[in-house]
């Protein structure tokens, strides 16, 4: 009885383990036509645009309305920055707009007055030329009387000094024509200035209050906050990065280094598939959109020189992009940026 239940326990433990050395068979040799079919990389990760949001005033923080990794929606308000200051430049320069409007007034009216003074003397132009022709006419005449011995000398020298005397006069109001008119352009060039002015301070006035509503700070689209780098209470300078956000408008996609013997059969277009190192059993498809077209080594700092010193052959590496297609809400969101994943590329037949 013992044996007989040994034997069978050899069997089973046979069997067994014929059984597991076929499956690693089996899968070995899958691993091998997937290997000869396909080219592999685990040197990916996922990325999305992270962009920094930016102070565009300094001030003191007078509010924070998020905590670390919350969602947001276009326009939520993250962070107010005490507007008073600024607010106190728009009246400034509100004031000073006022001012130079009452300068504009003040000169509208002296410009009435002096266009009156032009028009009473235009007039007393034309009155002082009918004078001259009128005396002219009386000096000629006397000046024939004269000849015919019918006037006396002195009688020709009155009517020659009122002559002398309304040519004056017409001289004179000519004079203070042109002096009127002159004034007049004085204060248009004037107004001008002043007009120049205006235009200047209310293109200061629309800057001050752009900086009131940059102390209003939202989030440009929707997204997922990163950590809460200010507090309330503290000063900030223009330029200061205040947190950090996600992009989730935008596609995610994979950036996947693969080894430059690995890119020949690749190209733009072409359908690979994804499984993130976080969730092994879930597989995504993705599309190649571009490849870079230089090695990761070409874009470093201090890119490889092989002409100097001793060579070594690296193989290089070439980034590839691809985007992650038919991801849903929740994919979206359990994917995240730099998590790491295994791209793979199938031969073209």
């Amino acid at each position: 009885m013992k044996i007989s239940h040994r034997k069978k326990l050899v069997k089973f433990t046979s069997v067994t383990a014929w059984i597991f050395v076929l499956f690693i068979t089996v899968k070995a040799m899958i691993s091998f036509v997937k290997y000869l079919n396909n080219e592999t990389t685990n040197d990916a990760q996922i990325v999305e645009y992270i962009n920094p949001v930016i102070a565009r005033v300094g001030g003191y923080v007078r509010e924070v309305n998020f905590n670390d990794f919350d969602n947001v929606k276009p326009g939520d308000t993250l962070f107010i920055i005490d507007s008073q200051e600024y607010r106190l430049d728009v009246r400034q320069v509100g004031a000073e707009l006022q001012k130079q409007n009452a300068n504009t007034q003040v000169l509208d009216q002296q410009k009435e007055t002096l266009e009156a003074e032009a028009k009473e003397a235009y007039q007393s132009i034309e009155t002082a030329k009918v004078k001259v022709w009128k005396e002219n006419l009386e000096y000629e005449r006397y000046k024939m009387l004269y000849q015919e011995k019918s006037a006396t000398a002195q009688k020709l020298e009155q009517m020659e000094a009122n002559l002398k005397i309304s040519k004056s006069e017409l001289a004179q109001a000519q004079k203070h024509y042109q002096v009127a008119n002159e004034k007049v352009k004085d204060l248009n060039n004037e107004k001008s200035v002043i007009g120049a002015e205006k235009s200047r301070l209310h293109e200061v006035k629309q800057r001050r209050n752009l900086d009131v509503g940059y102390t209003v700070i939202t989030a440009p689209y929707k997204g997922r906050l990163g950590k809460r780098k200010i507090e309330k209470g503290q000063m900030i300078d223009v330029g200061d990065h205040l947190c950090y956000i996600v992009n989730d408008e935008t596609p995610k996609w994979i950036m996947a280094n693969f080894k430059e013997t690995q890119i020949a059969q690749f190209s733009i277009g072409d359908i690979v598939s994804v499984k993130a190192d976080a969730y092994p059993e879930h597989q995504f498809k993705g599309k190649i959109i571009a490849i870079s077209p230089a090695t990761g080594s070409s874009f470093s700092l201090l890119p490889p020189d092989n002409a100097t010193g001793n060579f070594v052959k690296i193989v290089q590496r070439i980034p590839v992009k691809i985007e992650i297609l038919g991801l849903n809400t929740e994919w979206r969101s359990k994917l995240m940026s730099g998590m790491n994943v295994s791209v793979t590329v199938p031969h073209h037949n």
